[in-house]
């Protein structure tokens, strides 16, 4: 299982600049790719593409060495599936209705959640630890709880690759960690993990692999420990750090600490 994009370029219409500029990275089953850089870079667009949902790009993206150009919605929907912010719901639905939408693409257009997909959604719902969430109002649990209830929601799709757009904005610091424990753990039992984070520490702390983009381009692709550092935030974000190490009881790891005072004019 992979995931290939291979000098990917992307603008919205003719007249207008490069959203993305020879985009290539590939992942692989098992991996957990965090995708920084600064707001308007291009990240969400690169998951749309990688999605489907925007196809007039120039370059190749591959799942499992096919080209997503040859599959339907539906197809890209068995592979890939993709989880959102966690926002505020029109409606009130409970999160197990919330957590069986992801059998839209088992099931025909007029046909109804059997059975055995209810129980999908129960064991989806259990291995996330929200379980006892499922008659309860998806509008009226935490947000934290809202993101696991999306991650439920993918992993009944059935897709063992998931693209995550910033899974802890707005999450108190808690849940952020238990959301990101989670999905750390879901690339441990060889899911294809791709999300985008604002926190650097998200990638030292959960992330095999990181890519950095800026103006649309990669500037950095490898494991965080080897490629952020502390002139490379500087030069994306503007801001002046110390990067350090911590050694716990069970494991070695980097944090990015920002200066004092150390804020200067974004690049």
């Amino acid at each position: 299982m992979s995931v290939r994009v291979n000098h990917l370029s992307f603008a919205y219409d003719k007249h207008s600049p490069l959203v993305l500029n020879d985009v290539s990275f590939s992942v692989k089953e098992g991996d957990l790719l965090a995708v920084l850089g600064p707001n308007g870079v291009g990240k969400s667009t690169m998951f749309r593409c990688i999605l489907g949902f925007l196809n007039k790009y120039d370059g190749e993206i591959l799942m499992n060495d096919v080209n997503i150009k040859t599959l339907t919605h539906k197809q890209i929907a068995k592979q890939v599936a993709y989880i959102p912010q966690s926002t505020h719901p029109v409606f009130n639905y409970s999160v197990l209705d919330v957590v069986l939408m992801g059998v839209t693409n088992q099931v025909s257009l007029l046909s109804a959640p059997n059975q055995a997909h209810i129980n999908q959604a129960y064991a989806a719902m259990e291995s996330l630890g929200i379980d006892h969430l499922r008659d309860a109002g998806y509008g009226e649990i935490s947000g934290g709880e809202r993101q696991l209830a999306l991650i439920a929601r993918a992993l009944v799709q059935k897709a063992k690759i998931l693209i995550m757009d910033e899974p802890t904005a707005n999450l108190d610091y808690g849940n952020q960690f238990r959301v990101m424990c989670r999905i750390s753990d879901l690339a441990k039992e060889g899911y294809i993990i791709i999300l985008s984070t604002h926190n650097p520490d998200h990638a030292f702390l959960y992330a095999n692999r990181v890519l950095m983009i800026q103006g649309g381009k990669v500037i950095a692709d490898g494991c965080p420990d080897e490629v952020l550092d502390a002139k490379l935030i500087k030069d994306v974000y503007g801001v002046d750090v110390h990067i350090e190490e911590f050694q716990s009881n069970t494991r070695h790891h980097k944090l990015c600490i920002p200066v004092e005072g150390g804020v200067g004019k974004q690049r």
